[in-house]
């Protein structure tokens, strides 16, 4: 189960006695670009983050190189040509190579 999926269910288990039918609640958690990277390369499949706040996110992957995870990540080229500016950056080995996620500005 994802991090975000536990805060939900705990932050739930704990208001349950204190919530009325007519009340809702919002959990937003903060996951850094290295924190999915690393939680794609453990589960071995690309996936982006739910929120971004905005943001563009880039995932790519590689069997033979980081480097190579990195430019194969969505709008890398656009950034290097200066369209978007890169603002955090995240790679990680996995069973089968390397994965990156880029979030851009």
């Amino acid at each position: 189960m994802s991090a975000r999926f536990m805060v939900a269910m705990t932050l739930a288990l704990l208001l349950g006695g204190l919530a009325q039918a007519d009340q809702t609640f919002t959990v937003t958690t903060t996951i850094t670009a290295q924190q999915q990277a690393d939680e794609n390369a453990r589960t071995g499949r690309m996936a982006h983050c739910r929120v971004l706040n905005g943001r563009r996110e880039g995932i790519g992957f590689s069997s033979s190189s980081a480097q190579q995870a990195v430019e194969s990540c969505c709008f890398y080229r656009d950034a290097q040509r200066g369209r978007y500016r890169i603002v955090e950056k995240g790679v990680a080995r996995g069973p089968r190579g390397w994965f990156a996620v880029i979030r851009y500005e």
